[in-house]
């Protein structure tokens, strides 16, 4: 099962990179979030994929019984999501602006100007 996620991580590494290399700024935003999916899922990944019970000790002994979640990877993927929602935000509000200033979303129609 980790095989595949390897791969479909793999693609959407390479689709994100490939739609941030366009010229369109929407596609570079496009490319962005699939970029943010593919490090979450790259964690997740990266923590192990099983199945466990939640990692909660029980009275008078030191440590869990049996197999446990780890907690970890879910943390950081909750906080990348919420990071990565909010640059998306920022991401189409700049680009919402630049769009009635320039009147493009070429890149190249953006670098030229001195507005």
């Amino acid at each position: 099962m980790e095989n595949l996620f390897a791969f479909v991580i793999g693609g959407l590494y390479a689709t994100a990179l490939f739609m941030m290399l366009r010229r369109s700024i929407v596609k570079l935003v496009i490319g962005l979030m699939i970029l943010s999916n593919a490090a979450n899922l790259l964690i997740f990944t990266g923590g192990g994929l099983v199945r466990g019970a939640p990692p909660l000790i029980p009275e008078g002994l030191y440590h869990p019984v049996g197999a446990i979640a780890d907690p970890l990877p879910q943390a950081l993927i909750l906080t990348a999501i919420v990071i990565s929602f909010g640059v998306l935000a920022f991401a189409v509000v700049l680009i919402h602006r630049a769009y009635e200033v320039i009147g493009a979303d070429d890149m190249n129609e953006m670098k030229s100007t001195d507005s």
